[in-house]
């Protein structure tokens, strides 16, 4: 089974997209995504140095149209794959998977790039990620700090957010074991002080036609399979001021058995966490035209025959701790189908514990 992801904001690199203008269609489709929000992406993927494509507003469309205009180049029929994005990246995936209009998707990038760029400077504020040391005690020191969990990775690496003061104290105190690395962020995104960046989002999300897909979308809020536009638009919505759990999301390619994985443009960031977590998956990150070959025989080795959406999503586990079967309990309206923890197991945030019947 093969999997499609696409990087978040800080995968950007001066000059990523020069190489792919070699390939008829990529400029004529990067051209049209620039018109549908408004920002010249050849210019920017191509000649701008990094310190300019670093801005909120430009770096999240940027991203989002590269993979986008790569993306046909796989010649992959999302019927029989999945997709999955980090952070502004699940509105590649979403798109990707034929639920959200790729005009659409630009228009609201736009706005959610725009948006939390504004709220980034209205409050000083950024990131920084806490590598290593125990979870417990990296989620403690975090929250007494006076941060958020933005971004769960992997094991051994979470992202905080939150005001600069704060991050100043997580910093000078990091947790026993870790060591904290600031991030080249704007603001502390995926936390409350991106409210009015959310609040901008529903706005604008709020007349965007969806449409449900057969191949699925990993939500970055629990890893689950999504086939529901709609369900998906409202969690992309929610997703600015909720923590990405792209460890979840790993937990569930692991879980689906998903044996091969591409990287679109800016690639490398994702499929070096998929090398780490999911050792034995195949990986390709598109960086260059020069890796298309490669792609393109997963594509050919990997991929399903089309089949009918999925009837089940998965449950994961909110938070590290120890299985109870009794306290396993499919979501409202939804039927257990198959447990895949048993009683007493030990589990890490976001591991899949059961397969329920999709809403």
């Amino acid at each position: 089974m093969l999997a499609v992801l696409a990087p978040g904001q800080g995968a950007q690199r001066q000059g990523f997209l020069a190489d792919w203008l070699s390939l008829p269609g990529v400029e004529s489709r990067l051209r049209a995504l620039s018109a549908e929000v408004g920002i010249d992406l050849l210019g920017a993927g191509t000649e701008l140095p990094d310190e300019t494509i670093s801005d909120t507003a430009i770096a999240q469309p940027l991203i989002v149209g590269a993979g986008l205009a790569v993306l046909p180049e796989l010649h992959v029929d999302a019927v029989t794959c999945v997709f999955a994005g980090h952070s502004v990246g699940e509105f590649t995936a979403a798109a990707a998977a034929g639920m959200l209009g790729e005009s659409e998707a630009m228009r609201l990038i736009g706005v959610r790039g725009a948006a939390m760029a504004r709220a980034s400077a209205a409050v000083p504020s950024g990131m920084a990620a806490v590598l290593g040391g125990d979870e417990q005690e990296v989620l403690a020191a975090i929250s007494a700090a006076g941060c958020a969990a933005a971004n769960f990775n992997c094991t051994g690496q979470i992202v905080a957010a939150g005001p600069t003061e704060a991050l100043d104290r997580l910093v000078a105190a990091p947790p026993n074991g870790s060591r904290v690395r600031p991030l080249a962020v704007a603001g502390a995104f995926h936390t409350e002080l991106m409210a009015s960046a959310r609040d901008a989002l529903a706005a604008a999300a709020s007349d965007v036609t969806t449409a449900d897909g057969a191949g699925g979308v990993l939500s970055n809020r629990d890893g689950g399979v999504l086939t529901g536009g709609a369900e998906v638009l409202s969690r992309l919505v929610d997703q600015v001021c909720l923590p990405v759990r792209w460890d979840a999301c790993m937990s569930t390619l692991a879980a689906l058995g998903v044996t091969a994985v591409i990287e679109l443009p800016p690639a490398g960031t994702l499929t070096a966490l998929v090398r780490r977590a999911l050792p034995g998956v195949e990986v390709v990150a598109l960086r260059t035209p020069e890796d298309l070959p490669a792609a393109r025989e997963l594509v050919a080795q990997h991929t399903t025959q089309p089949s009918a959406a999925p009837s089940w999503r998965l449950l994961v586990a909110p938070e590290k701790g120890t299985v109870r079967l009794d306290d396993v309990v499919a979501q409202a309206g939804s039927t257990l189908i198959e447990l895949l923890v048993s009683d007493g197991d030990p589990v890490t945030a976001g591991q899949p514990l059961a397969r329920v019947s999709a809403l």
